[in-house]
């Protein structure tokens, strides 16, 4: 038995619209992303009297919802695509890009008509910042939205006659990588004839959310500084964007030792950590994959971009920090090696032939941990 599509619904206040789509997430391959495609029924009612839109939009929210300071709004839209859905400007069979969207449009009948969206390269992933224990409102953060509405032109919108839908775009691992992460650099101390030298390597390139990540530290003394107090951390980065630059480096997994090394001697020793948001929920400002909540979402995947993008990009690195002690006095000395942190890529399903349909709610209160319950509070407020 062939397995049924499930496809997600929403209807408007005014029950005169329902949007339909098979997907709340969408997939950035690298090469490609995943088209948002769906079909919306419009009543008949309401037909003859009024245009109806869809629209696609990406924003990047840097402040508290509905609030602006001398007109100037906490947010900036990255992407605000719209399109005319009906009446038609084209034939159905020319704006219908998928085998599911013609199975819908046969089975919802003469009243429903198709919409389709491209993304362009130039757009990040969802992500979003954690707010602390305190912090009430919005969060910072990048969100993505479909949004149809009904009305004389696409810049007058009836809210009883819309839907608001919250999606995300985002990243899995491109799969294996043979790269072996190395980086080393020596060290050279005034009053010391020889340097120190400092490894660092990982067992490969790319980890997945919940494994260990194993970091071999390889040091060789030869300086007359003692070295000790070794640290050890994996050190999320934070790239926001926008009108400049700003970056935020937050420590997510750290071991702190005891560890030396005196001079002529040398020391290597492998360190295991956990970069998990579980050790880190109440922290605020770290970037998490998509608006939800902590205990069902993970720390955001490393971002991987073909361009430069607005809004914010996420990588990692291990850092070794160690101190340098002598007659002369104590510095501390460091190295760091990046990596990537993301979810594996699960296997693409096919698309099913079968002809059945199971219609759920289109609300992202039924995915876990989200922060909003309901799509008319989604994000964006055009």
């Amino acid at each position: 038995m062939s397995p049924k599509h499930v496809v997600f619904k929403k209807v408007s206040r005014d029950k005169s619209l329902s949007v339909y789509m098979t997907k709340r997430d969408f997939v950035d391959h690298g090469d490609f992303v995943d088209p948002v495609d769906g079909v919306i029924v419009i009543d008949p009612v309401l037909r003859g009297s009024k245009k109806v839109f869809v629209m696609l939009s990406c924003t990047f929210r840097y402040g508290p919802q509905n609030v602006d300071v001398m007109g100037v709004a906490f947010r900036r839209d990255l992407l605000l695509v719209t399109r005319q859905v009906y009446p038609e400007l084209q034939d159905k069979e020319k704006l219908t890009h998928t085998k599911t969207q013609k199975k819908l449009l046969q089975k919802l009948g003469p009243d429903s008509f198709p919409f389709f969206f491209e993304f362009p390269d130039h757009l990040p992933c969802s992500v979003a910042l954690q707010p602390g224990p305190s912090d009430v409102g919005k969060k910072c953060a990048v969100e993505f939205e479909v949004k149809a509405f009904c009305g004389h032109n696409q810049d007058e919108k009836d809210k009883q006659s819309s839907v608001r839908l919250s999606i995300r775009k985002i990243q899995f691992s491109p799969g294996h990588s043979d790269h072996v992460p190395v980086a080393e650099t020596t060290f050279e101390f005034l009053m010391s004839e020889k340097p120190l030298k400092v490894k660092l390597s990982l067992e490969k390139e790319i980890f997945y959310h919940g494994e260990p990540v194993r970091v071999h530290v390889d040091i060789n003394n030869s300086s007359s500084r003692n070295i000790k107090d070794i640290t050890v951390s994996v050190d999320q980065v934070t790239n926001i964007v926008l009108y400049s630059n700003d970056k935020y480096v937050k420590s997510v997994a750290r071991e702190e030792t005891m560890d030396s090394v005196p001079p002529g001697t040398s020391l290597k020793k492998d360190y295991t950590l956990f970069p998990l948001l579980i050790h880190n929920k109440d922290r605020r400002g770290l970037a998490l994959d998509g608006p939800l909540k902590h205990e069902d979402t993970n720390l955001a995947s490393s971002s991987i971009v073909k361009q430069e993008v607005q809004g914010m990009l996420v990588s990692y690195k291990v850092v070794v920090k160690m101190i340098a002690s002598g007659t002369v006095g104590s510095s501390e000395v460091s190295l760091e090696l990046p990596f990537k942190l993301m979810n594996p890529n699960p296997e693409t399903a096919k698309e099913s032939e079968s002809e059945d349909f199971v219609f759920e709610e289109f609300k992202r209160v039924y995915l876990k941990g989200v922060v909003y319950g309901d799509d008319d509070e989604s994000p964006t407020d055009a």
